[in-house]
């Protein structure tokens, strides 16, 4: 079933012993359509087997509040990204903390660097 599986997996990612055939067929693809400069949202589409899709579009600089009680603005790099699930796998709430997660990361690198092994 699809829980075992992902625990097998979570184990042997854990411990660095992930074999060519764990990765060969991927559970979720990313696109990055703010490569080519174009698109700030999309809408991606899942592909079986897969059960999810990030589509990340072009960073753009665009101003914003320092906080809601001030009039001070700063210039702010802000990348828009889209996900698409499976809901048969995958629930909004967990894709949502995926999203947070990633977003920490992102704004954050040395946080992601911390937690690789």
């Amino acid at each position: 079933d699809v829980q075992h599986d992902l625990d097998r997996l979570k184990l042997l990612a854990a411990d660095a012993k992930l074999a060519p055939d764990d990765v060969i067929a991927p559970t979720c693809s990313l696109a990055n359509i703010g490569a080519v400069g174009v698109g700030t949202y999309m809408q991606p589409v899942i592909v079986p087997p897969q059960l999810a899709m990030g589509a990340f579009g072009k960073i753009q600089r665009v101003p914003r509040f320092v906080d809601k009680n001030d009039d001070q603005v700063y210039a702010a790099s802000i990348m828009n990204v889209s996900w698409a699930g499976d809901h048969r796998f995958l629930d909004g709430a967990t894709l949502a903390r995926f999203h947070a997660a990633f977003k920490g990361y992102v704004e954050n690198p040395v946080h992601m660097l911390v937690h690789l092994k």
